[in-house]
């Protein structure tokens, strides 16, 4: 059954270049993608001045966050070949927002250099912009709390409140290791900003 699906989901995941690839990639973000949940619920907030978080944007939302001031979009699932990159890479560019990509795992801790680089791109990134992941639950979560934390200097115990059923994140399924990497950087007694704990400190592979 797992093979099915995933030939399924090979055959429809692709780059909307023409009529068909177009008309396979909606398909793809309908279904296979569950856009069709965000028809109707979304779960974006502003946490910082400019700075949202949310789930994958649909078109209409980037247009009107477009018209209302929005400069740039980061996605945290990184930019591999998939339908839902294609497109809103194809988006993005029709509307003149600058598209970021860094990719981040929900069910694994992330390694010290992706972390790091997030932080320096948080200080690089257009403003107003909107970090993304699919649900923009897990993801999106853990981003919003580094942002918090090290850019605008906010306890990890108000940083801990991005990862929260408020926005459908779940810390008893498996991507409670994320809640677990922000327990880790809590319970250390060393006293370091969170940026310093990440270069010095942090070993993904001590969160289980």
């Amino acid at each position: 059954m797992q093979y099915i699906d995933q030939r399924w989901r090979k055959r429809f995941n692709v780059e909307p270049v023409c009529a068909v690839t177009r008309r396979k990639a909606r398909i793809y973000m309908r279904w296979f993608d569950h856009e069709i949940l965000r028809l109707v619920w979304t779960n974006q907030q502003e946490i910082a001045p400019g700075v949202f978080r949310s789930n994958q944007p649909k078109e209409g939302r980037l247009e009107r966050l477009s018209k209302a001031g929005l400069v740039s979009v980061l996605t945290l699932r990184g930019n591999g070949s998939s339908a839902p990159y294609f497109t809103e890479r194809q988006i993005c560019d029709r509307l003149g927002l600058q598209l970021h990509a860094i990719g981040l795992n929900a069910r694994r801790a992330p390694p010290p250099a992706t972390v790091l680089a997030l932080i320096e791109m948080f200080r690089t990134i257009e403003r107003p912009f909107l970090m993304h992941c699919k649900s923009g639950a897990d993801r999106a979560g853990l981003a919003a709390a580094i942002y918090l934390m090290a850019i605008e200097g906010e306890s990890v115990h108000t940083a801990r409140r991005m990862l929260s059923l408020r926005y459908g994140h779940f810390r008893w399924s498996w991507t409670g290791v994320l809640d677990r990497m922000l327990e880790a950087y809590a319970n250390d007694r060393s006293g370091l900003a969170f940026e310093a704990w990440v270069r010095l400190r942090y070993d993904p592979t001590d969160i289980a």
